[in-house]
């Protein structure tokens, strides 16, 4: 059936105050069932787990309920869903777990299209051990990142390769599964960073081929809740810092302090909103979120087809990257505006967008802009429809 736009924004509350947000992107709108969760799971009462009353079982079953839904909204395994505050502080920790191997002699591999937060953790835990970082480059003039090039980045030593699923301002999906099987086939692991990806489409971790594979939940519409899933048998091999009174047990033994499980309810809440996208999906959870995920894909791509005709028919428009495969996600600069002006005139005209380098420091340098404020971003996610679209772009007309 045709994906129902209409009835998906009524699912969010934020909506109704009339602006256009297009900054999905850099964190998205939760719907009604998501805010009800998290009140819900404060209102039912919630302890910390392994207490001997009510409260404590509660959240405990909130912290398994959280897991199966991440693993089934990527395709792993709920013992291998490491929960967290976000996917910088996961990857910043398991970069030092994982770095304890590493040798003077042994080889990280990175790529200048990805967010920095799977790239600079990995540069400062190899500088650590003295292991060389090597960089894969993106092509400038499409976004591209060619995968020809892993074949010599990759080698014997390589202990890592990092690589983003889809990068977080030009939208590209690189071939992650022909990297990744370089990377399988050198004996070295991958860590797919899927923050970006996670939202704009269905995700299967395993035909990515990711021992690692990161999300975040308020990319999804849920709150700002990350996590990373492994194979359990992977994580068991990895030694994180840790209490000396804390669980040992995988994936606990990765997980600091007292959890947010009110969060980890919304978590669950946001995974079922989005296997409802499509209400003639059927099956496991799983399976409808394939369903819906696909639909809401469709969509999104349709919509954005109005919003780079629109924005590459303008002269004054000058965008950066025209990848093949990519997300609903547009970067741009307007002439004689600085991007920080771009996104103050928008936002007068009630479009919310993002300006800056977002966090993408190496590709943003590598494409020449950072240095003069690199980029405005309009993104697009499931809930948006072509008025939000059409306000867009009618305000940068008016830009001169």
């Amino acid at each position: 059936m045709a994906f129902d736009v209409s009835l998906t924004r009524a699912a969010y509350p934020a909506l109704a105050d009339g602006y256009a947000y297009l900054d999905g992107a850099a964190g998205t709108q939760v719907p009604q069932s998501v805010v009800d969760a998290i009140a819900g799971a404060y209102r039912s009462g919630i302890g910390n787990v392994g207490g001997a009353f009510p409260a404590s079982d509660r959240s405990g079953g909130i912290v398994a309920e959280c897991r199966a839904a991440v693993a089934d909204l990527v395709g792993g395994h709920p013992d291998g869903v490491i929960l967290g505050p976000n996917m910088t502080t996961l990857t910043y920790r398991l970069a030092a777990a994982l770095s304890r191997d590493w040798a003077p002699g042994d080889e990280v591999v990175v790529s200048r299209l990805d967010h920095d937060a799977n790239v600079r953790p990995w540069v400062q835990a190899a500088s650590r051990v003295g292991a060389t970082v090597r960089w894969a480059e993106v092509d400038t003039a499409t976004g591209e990142l060619p995968v020809e090039q892993y074949d010599t980045l990759i080698g014997p030593r390589t202990r890592l390769v990092a690589v983003t699923a889809a990068s977080n301002v030009l939208g590209t999906r690189p071939d992650v599964a022909a990297i990744t099987a370089r990377a399988r086939g050198a004996g070295a692991l991958s860590y797919v960073d899927g923050v970006h990806a996670s939202a704009h489409g269905y995700t299967d971790m395993v035909a990515l081929g990711a021992d690692f594979y990161a999300t975040s939940a308020y990319k999804w519409s849920g709150p700002h809740v990350g996590a990373v899933v492994a194979d359990p048998a992977l994580l068991s091999t990895v030694r994180p810092d840790k209490l000396a009174s804390s669980p040992d047990t995988v994936p606990q033994r990765f997980e600091t302090g007292t959890s947010p499980f009110a969060d980890f309810a919304g978590v669950v809440a946001a995974v079922e909103h989005l296997a409802g996208l499509d209400p003639a999906a059927t099956g496991d959870r799983r399976s409808r979120l394939r369903s819906s995920l696909d639909a809401a894909e469709m969509y999104e791509r349709e919509l954005f087809g109005v919003l780079l005709n629109g924005l590459e028919a303008m002269p004054h428009v000058t965008l950066y990257g025209k990848p093949a495969r990519r997300t609903a996600t547009a970067y741009f600069t307007v002439a004689g505006r600085t991007p920080a002006a771009v996104a103050e005139h928008l936002a007068a005209h009630r479009v919310n967008v993002w300006h800056g380098h977002n966090y993408a420091w190496e590709v943003t340098a590598a494409l020449g802009i950072r240095d003069a404020g690199s980029a405005v971003r309009a993104g697009l996610v499931h809930y948006n429809n072509e008025a939000d679209v059409d306000r867009l772009l009618s305000a940068i007309t008016d830009l001169p």
